[in-house]
């Protein structure tokens, strides 16, 4: 309250108790004087405040004018009244804003959906009941999980990680596929974006089966192709008369891009088998230490004695999954080190574990890869270097199989890198996968 009101409020105080005391004396009546000035005063203060408590009350649903005062309750009944036209303005501006907003979204195909930090619905837009089947009022504070019950969606939206959206057929509508997406905003509200992805998801079955199909075409002609050229190989050895060199350079060419075809045609059927199949893994307890093992072992091989590759491991290291899945995973990443690493290059292979999880490190000193490169190295057919596969005889599918394997085991691929100094690629399984028992 301003200086200026308090000082009055003192002063018409003041007078009052003075005036009382003054009647007093004259009347030899000093204390009933003084009593009855401060009941009286009492009794106005009371009288203003429930004129106050009616005028607020009525106020609150329509604008009344306040009750004429003066002195103090004038005052704040008038700095009362202006405070409220200040809100209601401001009501009526966040209104029209949320009348805007919401004739917005209303307008879009992808449905909207408000959820507050206990995970209760508070507002969805018309593509919510067409896509999900919200039905308005009933559904009005339910929690989503109960309109939404695939396990699938329930957990991931309990997880409170959604940096990748999640697919899932229509609750409602059979032969719709949905892309839910959820982003957090507030103090743990979420808002859900669900986009009909039917099309889209269509043509990717189309693709994958595509594919699937000309590898499998492609794998039985290739392999007579590859035989009749083995069998042209070997015949030129036992020629009495020595074969022109074209010749044998010919079908040296010919055969390593065969097998360099035959390579890309496995890599990809089981690309396609990765992401053909459902997401349940065949659970099985795995050997780390004896996978790694062979891993490295295939990967010295391979390597014939040009690189220095450690392998560290604890004997008891375990992981639920599949064996042959995670044994793909491991060898591409091995393998990929062994190629992209000069000669005479050192390769660590480390398995680590700790309460949250266990990760395994591929480490490398080779030729490193620029960061730009490092948010698609997982796309399929990708290349840092669009002329390195000459060299290296790789197929560009090995990553993309890499993240696949990984998806399926609940695991991440985290990447660094920096050019001429190496590279580090970290599988990140989760601790649920360490409990082997």
């Amino acid at each position: 309250m301003n200086r200026n009101w308090q000082s009055a409020v003192v002063r018409r105080l003041v007078l009052l108790l003075g005036a009382c005391l003054l009647l007093g004396l004259v009347t030899d009546q000093v204390t009933l004087c003084l009593l009855l000035g401060i009941s009286g005063y009492l009794v106005w203060t009371l009288i203003q405040m429930f004129r106050l408590g009616h005028w607020l009350e009525a106020s609150e649903f329509s604008e009344q004018e306040p009750p004429s005062s003066h002195g103090l309750w004038g005052v704040i009944f008038d700095n009362i009244y202006r405070l409220q036209r200040r809100q209601q303005k401001s009501r009526r501006r966040l209104q029209a804003v949320i009348d805007r907003v919401q004739a917005s979204t209303g307008a879009l195909s992808d449905a909207i959906v408000m959820v507050n930090s206990q995970g209760c619905i508070e507002w969805w837009n018309p593509a919510a009941e067409q896509l999900l089947g919200f039905r308005n009022p009933d559904d009005q504070g339910q929690h989503i999980t109960n309109l939404i019950r695939d396990p699938r969606f329930i957990r991931y939206f309990e997880q409170n990680a959604y940096s990748e959206p999640l697919e899932l057929s229509s609750p409602v509508i059979e032969n719709i596929r949905l892309q839910y997406s959820i982003t957090l905003y507030g103090t743990n509200n979420r808002l859900v974006v669900v986009r009909n992805i039917t099309r889209l998801h269509q043509l990717e079955v189309m693709r994958k089966d595509f594919v699937a199909n000309v590898s499998h075409e492609l794998r039985t002609p290739l392999t007579v192709i590859t035989g009749y050229l083995e069998t042209m190989q070997d015949g030129l050895a036992l020629m009495p008369d020595k074969a022109p060199p074209v010749w044998k350079r010919a079908l040296t060419q010919m055969l390593t891009q065969a097998e360099r075809m035959q390579n890309i045609i496995s890599d990809l059927l089981t690309l396609s088998r990765l992401e053909t199949s459902d997401n349940q893994v065949d659970q099985g307890a795995v050997n780390v230490h004896e996978l790694l093992d062979t891993v490295v072992n295939d990967a010295m091989a391979y390597s014939d004695g040009k690189h220095r590759v450690k392998l560290e491991c604890p004997d008891s290291a375990c992981l639920t999954g599949n064996r042959e899945e995670l044994r793909s995973a491991f060898s591409n990443l091995v393998y990929n080190a062994v190629k992209y690493t000069p000669e005479g290059g050192d390769i660590k292979v480390r398995w680590l574990e700790n309460n949250y999880g266990a990760t395994l490190q591929v480490k490398d000193n080779g030729i490193g890869i620029d960061p730009q490169h490092l948010p698609r190295l997982t796309e399929r057919f990708y290349r840092v270097d669009k002329g390195r596969h000459s060299q290296t005889g790789g197929t560009g599918l090995g990553l993309a199989i890499v993240k696949h394997v990984l998806l399926r085991h609940n695991a991440v691929l985290d990447v660094s890198s920096k050019p001429g100094k190496g590279s580090t690629f970290s599988c990140r399984f989760p601790a649920v996968r360490r409990e082997c028992g």
